[in-house]
């Protein structure tokens, strides 16, 4: 068994492979820094000469042509800190680019898992935190501070005291910085978490705004908002406290170090022991030696959130992507379900308790029973969403873990019981966003679902937008649609769940049409219900109970059992 510590350095090294992938991005931004710094020895430097040559010998071609060469200079250094800062933001499109795609990869499996969680939104969301930090200000400081030790080291030719000075000045900045690390990293874990609840809720209300104003909630859901919001700001305010408190005590120093070096460098002119350029010089130098300590003390805020989006990312994606598995033949033999077990998410209850049956082609096998019997996890399981706890799927002898998840979907049609549409055309939602959808595939769906003449019927046509939000539909024509979505590319499987739960008498005519059809060219069917009007068109019926198989049979025998024991029923009891 591999632990939790393994996946993690199976993280670590997946994510390091991103970033080694840009390596000679930051080869080449490393040796622009190291030329940037040199390049800011020219400002000092200049000073240094104008106060200990142009001044004394009073040299109006000496001043032009120090000016000249240091404003050559300055060009350069800014054109190479323009180059440093691009390179430095494809850097991190690039680490987007290598772990976007796998992280949503990952966010679509595990959200088609229960109990669905907001870490796949939020892992995106850390990745953006990371592309962002790496193509910032804070970042470039990376790259400044091993030239700290250079600066101090030119402080230290120019005199003693003021490298010591200056030494004494970075080695406080830096236990500030690990201060600001140590005191931040609360503050900033908790800013996450309460901007993550605060979305969370805020996107659960915008689905159910109209359950909502239906129901007289609307003051309530505000009042409740504005609790999560409260805490937000709360959290966000003490981070925000924490980072001006330490920021301002950065400053502080630097003002007060770089007076006092100008101080010192007075005192060591007046006594003879260093010029007056060289002041000026160690005054401007040490400013920039303690820029990056500076830098990322004002910016720690943001390389803390990008320390712990980046340690999430690696906690969110552990191991390395399975390889495909070895490519199958569509199905199109048998299902046989034996032993299946399942355990309700997070918990030891069963919600189906070793249910078995196989199923050949031709056939349909309608699925009743009472609210919580575990009908509709059996129509998850069947599907692939709901993994197995104990027993097999297998469909052609294969389970169901053997396939590649695109290539099994387009063996199967499966009909939710919360019908959802996606961003995009009818005939987009139909054809499962296929690239090259077949036309023809496409009007027969339609035509099964019932819903061709009804789309024909619509301004835009198959060509109308729909959507979360978008009324284009009814509740009825939108299980249409989904039930034509179901169906198409003719699929060997097709498990629906509910699938006449808002429709009316010709959409239920349609229902027992198309599940009649799918049996007519050799495939199977599975039918969730309720209302016994939509098992017309099946051939078996399986009855849950508690999650057990209660009975299972030919329909006709099993509802004659069930209409039996419904007789009995009242004289027992009496």
């Amino acid at each position: 068994m591999i632990d939790d510590r393994s996946l993690r350095r199976r993280g670590r090294h997946e994510f390091w492979g991103a970033v080694r992938a840009g390596r000679g991005a930051l080869v080449t931004a490393i040796v622009a820094s190291g030329v940037i710094n040199l390049l800011m020895l020219t400002a000092p430097l200049f000073m240094l000469q104008v106060y200990d040559r142009v001044l004394p010998s009073r040299s109006i071609p000496t001043l032009l042509g120090l000016a000249g060469i240091a404003g050559m200079l300055f060009l350069i250094q800014s054109l190479l800190e323009v180059l440093r800062a691009r390179i430095l933001a494809r850097f991190g499109r690039l680490v987007d680019e290598r772990l976007g795609e796998r992280l949503f990869r990952t966010l679509v499996a595990r959200s088609a898992e229960p109990p669905r969680t907001d870490e796949g939104p939020q892992a995106l969301r850390d990745l953006d935190t990371v592309r962002g930090f790496l193509g910032s200000m804070a970042f470039t400081a990376v790259f400044d501070l091993p030239w700290v030790p250079l600066y101090i080291a030119i402080c230290f030719l120019f005199h003693p005291w003021i490298g010591i000075t200056i030494a004494a000045g970075a080695a406080i900045l830096a236990a500030l910085t690990l201060l600001t690390d140590w005191a931040s990293a609360e503050p900033t874990h908790a800013s996450v978490k309460a901007t993550a609840e605060r979305r969370a809720f805020t996107d659960m209300v915008h689905r159910a705004a109209p359950m909502l104003t239906a129901l007289g909630m609307r003051s309530r859901m505000v009042a409740l908002w504005q609790d999560r919001a409260r805490r937000n700001l709360d959290v966000t305010t003490d981070g925000n406290d924490l980072a001006i408190a330490f920021g301002s005590a950065a400053r502080l120093l630097r003002t007060v170090l770089q007076s006092g070096i100008l101080g010192l460098g007075a005192f060591l002119v007046v006594r003879e022991e260093a010029t007056a350029g060289v002041m000026l010089a160690a005054t401007i130098l040490s400013a920039r030696a303690l820029a990056p300590v500076d830098l990322a003390i004002a910016n720690w805020k943001s390389v803390a959130a990008a320390r712990q989006a980046w340690s999430r990312l690696i906690a969110y994606l552990p191991g390395a992507e399975p390889s495909a598995p070895v490519p199958l033949p569509r199905p199109r033999e048998s299902v046989r379900v034996t032993a299946l077990s399942i355990a309700l998410p997070g918990t030891d209850r069963l919600a189906l308790h070793d249910v078995s049956f196989a199923l050949a082609p031709g056939s349909a096998l309608g699925v009743i029973g009472q609210s919580g019997s575990g009908k509709s996890t059996l129509a998850r399981a069947l599907v692939g969403i709901t993994p197995p706890s104990r027993g097999v799927i297998r469909l052609d002898g294969a389970a169901l873990d053997q396939w590649d998840r695109d290539e099994l979907g387009r063996s199967l049609g499966y009909l939710a019981q919360d019908v959802e549409m996606f961003d995009g055309t009818i005939a987009q939602n139909i054809t499962r966003f296929d690239p090259s959808p077949d036309p023809e595939a496409l009007l027969s769906a339609a035509r099964a679902a019932g819903i061709h003449e009804i789309v024909l019927r619509l301004a835009g046509g198959y060509d109308t937008p729909i959507g979360p939000g978008i009324p284009a539909l009814s509740g009825g024509q939108r299980q249409r649609v989904a039930l034509a979505r179901a169906l198409y590319g003719d699929p060997f499987l097709v498990v629906l769940d509910e699938p006449n739960s808002n429709l009316d008498l010709d959409g239920e005519r349609a229902l027992a049409a198309a599940v009649q059809g799918v049996r007519s060219r050799g495939g199977i069917a599975v039918v969730i219900a309720h209302r016994p009007s939509a098992l017309t068109a099946v051939d078996r019926i399986l009855v849950l109970n508690d999650g057990r198989v209660q009975m299972h049979g030919l329909r006709d025998e099993v509802l004659a059992q069930l209409a039996a024991l419904t007789r009995q029923t009242p004289t027992r009891v009496a």
